[in-house]
């Protein structure tokens, strides 16, 4: 059987020498055996094993349902590899599905509101009658609609992200929270997402920045203190779900 240094697996798997020791950590990999001089070797079975796991995470598994998968995945059976698979996809295209018609409804009304807003403007100050605060589809005036269960005044609970964009950015997030060690729910609902050490966090910061802009009803805090580094997640009532699909459940 063929063996191979960190580096070449590295090459042929495509990911990174520092992903694949954050797996060894947390025991999705394992090299087959070492050096004398301690260097890691690795063997096509472990090609194999990253193969599956890099289709897991294609396909928008966390780490946590990757464990699951590959402890499944090592029994050498695939019936229950697959059911499991399946299972979890399955359950990713229901949560798709309740994101599409979110944005939907909210694209609609966006719609709405680049029409009248495309009105000619009224002379003098905003009021009651111009196209800024009056929704000429029910004749109320309001300075923001309820969007989503949403309270007046916090921003809809949506994303204005292109959507050719959102793939780069979820697998941004993704990568960053390979490096989650546990997440907590707050008295306020807050997520706490703990890190690990090897978290860039500069990447960090612009991604929270990046999703700030487009996603304006999210509150990020990142934190560094006696506990180690964290991620702090707001959100508020109804974005549950958006938070737990691209953040990661309380553990």
């Amino acid at each position: 059987m063929s063996t191979y240094t960190i580096g070449e697996v590295a090459d042929l798997s495509g990911f990174t020498a520092s992903a694949l020791r954050y797996y060894e950590g947390i025991g999705l990999v394992a090299p087959a055996t070492r050096t004398g001089a301690g260097y890691r070797m690795y063997d096509d079975q472990t090609l194999a094993r990253l193969a599956f796991i890099a289709r897991a995470k294609q396909l928008g598994c966390s780490l946590e349902e990757v464990a699951d998968l590959v402890s499944i995945w090592d029994g050498e059976q695939c019936g229950p590899v697959q059911r499991r698979f399946h299972a979890l996809v399955t359950d990713k295209i229901c949560d798709a599905q309740s994101q599409i018609t979110e944005l939907t409804a909210f694209s609609a009304q966006l719609r709405t509101a680049a029409s009248q807003l495309s009105r000619d403007p009224v002379d003098g100050p905003c009021g009651d009658d111009c196209a800024c605060v009056t929704d000429t589809s029910t004749g109320d005036s309001t300075a923001v609609p309820v969007v989503l269960g949403a309270e007046p005044s916090d921003p809809p609970i949506a994303c204005t992200l292109e959507p050719d964009a959102m793939p780069d950015r979820l697998a941004g997030w993704q990568i960053i929270l390979e490096h989650a060690r546990s997440r907590s729910t707050a008295s306020d609902g807050t997520l706490r997402v703990e890190l690990d050490p090897a978290t860039d966090l500069g990447e960090l910061a612009r991604l929270v920045a990046a999703e700030q802009h487009c996603c304006a009803f999210f509150s990020f805090a990142i934190t560094v203190d006696h506990r180690g580094t964290a991620l702090q997640v707001g959100a508020p009532a109804g974005a549950e779900e958006i938070v737990a699909s691209m953040f990661g459940q309380p553990t």
